[in-house]
């Protein structure tokens, strides 16, 4: 495997990495608003799973943008 080979491969399983991350967060503050009995609690569950739903869309993205191969 080359070096190039070696960069994308790593690359991509950070995007991938991101992706699952952004996945547990959205679980545990969808875990949060379901057991929460108060109201502080389930506005900070809808907070992660916002903030999660925004990582798991725009960081992946511009990691890819920002690793794009120059033309």
């Amino acid at each position: 495997m080359t070096e190039a080979d070696k960069l994308a491969q790593r690359r991509w399983m950070v995007l991938v990495g991101i992706r699952l991350a952004g996945v547990a967060g959205a679980l545990l503050g969808l875990i949060l608003v379901a057991r929460a009995h108060d109201f502080a609690p389930k506005i900070l569950g809808v907070a992660i799973v916002l903030s999660a739903l925004v990582m798991i869309g725009l960081v992946p993205r511009s990691l890819a943008h920002r690793w794009r191969t120059p033309e």
